[in-house]
């Protein structure tokens, strides 16, 4: 379909999200401007696909930063400067501190995340599932109130194969819930924790104690079912080991800990969620920008070979309108 200068069509192959390109227009600054002309189309775009939008072919944002900003901008009134966030000064862009770099490159160095074991499924694919697959999750959902979308960059990625980004969609996941399991989510509270905190289901298996931390850094508390406060479509609202509680949790008035009864529900929800039928592969190509709604899917990273390849990536993270649940509420990270 055509939609003012923008071509945007359904995924091949996918269950949900759209590719939106601008015919004609060879530059990454005309579809930043056509996008600034017409803004209520990117994002309309972007709910339409249930929260995932492809914008392939964005190499000029290498060399010109401020054009994944101003993008930004269109998908949100606030755009995160991560200087006031405590990001490590090192993982921000040293010109635009609203851009995260996620690279096994210096400065950052962050190492890719590990195969899975065994590093193909019983058909000989690409692991997807929970827990064969590991690191599902949605950006920053220890905060309240939590982002509500993020932008990613590919400036350099992973060869073919390698350094996917996967996709989960929470509507449809949610939307084909057995009814049974759906009325234990619903009214349902997880309690999400910052990785690293010795609160994760890694850690405690490993018999760390969880870490004293400040006010602002401290596990919160989210919905399980979360209603998108413009589509109005409820979506299911979790991650897995790395990023829930589980000392306290991982649920709220459930058994804790991780072996415990919110364990086990947790696992069930989580196999669900990234059953493949939900789940989209991105493959990632120089210059392709993703939108990604964090109110309405989850997401995982793959392993890439960091000894042969730098693969450099860009984020940018928006608020302000994670729904009624959260008005008024004062940021939980902020001091």
């Amino acid at each position: 379909m055509s939609d003012g200068p923008f071509r945007i069509e359904p995924i091949p192959g996918a269950s949900f999200g759209a590719r939106a390109r601008a015919p004609g227009t060879a530059d990454a600054a005309g579809v930043v401007a056509l996008a600034e002309a017409q803004p209520e189309v990117l994002p309309a775009a972007l709910d339409a696909a249930l929260g995932l939008l492809v914008l392939p072919g964005l190499d000029a944002v290498r060399e010109a930063p401020q054009l994944l900003l101003r993008l930004s901008r269109l998908f949100g009134r606030e755009v995160e400067d991560y200087r006031e966030t405590g990001m490590e000064r090192h993982m921000i862009h040293p010109r635009v501190p609203q851009i995260l770099v996620v690279s096994n490159a210096a400065p950052v160095n962050r190492a890719p995340p590990p195969p899975p074991d065994p590093p193909r499924d019983a058909h000989g694919g690409l692991p997807l599932r929970f827990p064969h697959r590991r690191g599902w999750h949605s950006d920053q959902s220890y905060r309240r109130p939590p982002p509500d979308v993020s932008l990613f960059h590919a400036v350099a990625p992973a060869p073919p194969g390698q350094g996917q980004t996967l996709y989960a969609s929470g509507v449809l996941a949610y939307e084909a819930l057995p009814q049974t399991l759906r009325r234990r989510a619903e009214g349902l509270v997880g309690i999400h924790a910052k990785p690293g905190s010795g609160r994760s289901e890694q850690a405690v298996r490993a018999g760390e104690a969880p870490r004293p931390l400040p006010a602002t850094l401290r596990p919160q508390r989210q919905p399980v079912v979360r209603v998108h406060p413009v589509t109005g479509r409820r979506a299911l609202y979790l991650c897995e080991g790395g990023q829930m509680d589980w000392v306290d949790g991982p649920f709220a008035g459930l058994e804790p800990g991780v072996d415990g009864a919110g364990a086990q529900l947790l696992y069930e929800l989580m196999a669900h969620y990234t059953r493949p039928e939900f789940v989209y592969v991105h493959e990632w190509r120089a210059g392709d920008l993703v939108v990604y709604d964090n109110r309405a899917l989850i997401h995982c990273a793959t392993w890439f070979d960091a000894t042969v390849c730098e693969r450099v990536m860009w984020r940018t993270t928006v608020s302000g309108n994670p729904g009624p649940e959260y008005a008024g509420e004062a940021r939980s990270w902020a001091a």
